[in-house]
């Protein structure tokens, strides 16, 4: 993924700041990516190694966060960003709350990987529905993270669409879960931790969603969050934000 720039500013130094924190926000990005892939493959194929790296390196996740919120912090204070450049600077900080939040997520499902590697395994088909779920989701984070980089608005509100299907997914799932749970009540525990696992994707497409807002916003100048379909496309048909 290659950031866009933001365009020329008086002082090349200022647009090397801005330019360095994106950058930054896609590194950070990159690593829950792969955070989330190796959480989902630990919990399908029961691999506990996995599982303990991801768990590991969520350490990484915190300390991206920490240093991109202290940068931003120190570009407001000496630089005063005003229009696009100030959108920017509010969408970084909270596109790396929700990062860091997909990477907490990340780390549940590892610990779930770990918990079912040492009990008996579900059943293969509900296996096979999170990892439709899965790859939906890991999908539309990386899409997420693109249209980031590209500032593109307009594929921003294709991911929004996309959670729509991690919805679905979730429900299909729940009620599944239900099904066996009622068929043997010694399910109950191997299937609150794969509704866990469910319930974590399906958060994570939210996050998903919530990035995607962000990016409208710093293109747009439209704060659309809390707002349904047709008005966030009528948004992103508008010109862009000075």
């Amino acid at each position: 993924m290659e950031n866009k720039r933001l365009g020329g500013h008086y002082s090349q130094r200022y647009d090397s700041e801005l330019e360095e924190v994106v950058n930054r926000v896609l590194a950070m990005g990159g690593l829950v990516e792969s955070q989330l892939t190796l959480a989902i493959q630990a919990f399908l194929d029961g691999d506990t190694a996995v599982a303990h790296e991801v768990i590991d390196n969520d350490t990484r996740v915190n300390s991206f966060e920490v240093s991109i919120d202290e940068r931003c912090v120190e570009i407001l204070a000496r630089r005063q960003p005003a229009a696009k450049d100030l959108r920017l600077v509010v969408a970084v900080i909270k596109t790396i709350t929700d990062l860091e939040r997909i990477g907490d997520l990340a780390e549940g499902i590892a610990r779930m990987a770990v918990r079912l590697a040492e009990s008996d395994r579900p059943r293969k088909q509900l296996f096979r529905d999170i990892e439709t779920m899965g790859n939906r989701v890991t999908t539309m984070v990386h899409d997420a993270l693109d249209a980031f980089a590209r500032m593109d608005a307009v594929a921003a509100l294709d991911v929004v669409r996309q959670d729509f299907a991690i919805d679905a997914d979730h429900e299909a799932i729940m009620r599944q879960n239900a099904t066996f749970m009622m068929e043997d009540p010694r399910n109950i525990t191997r299937m609150l931790d794969v509704t866990y696992a469910a319930r974590a994707l399906e958060r994570v497409g939210d996050h998903a969603r919530n990035m995607c807002e962000y990016t409208i916003y710093l293109v747009k100048g439209r704060d659309v969050r809390h707002v349904d379909l047709a008005e966030m496309e009528a948004v992103v048909k508008e010109g862009p934000a000075s």
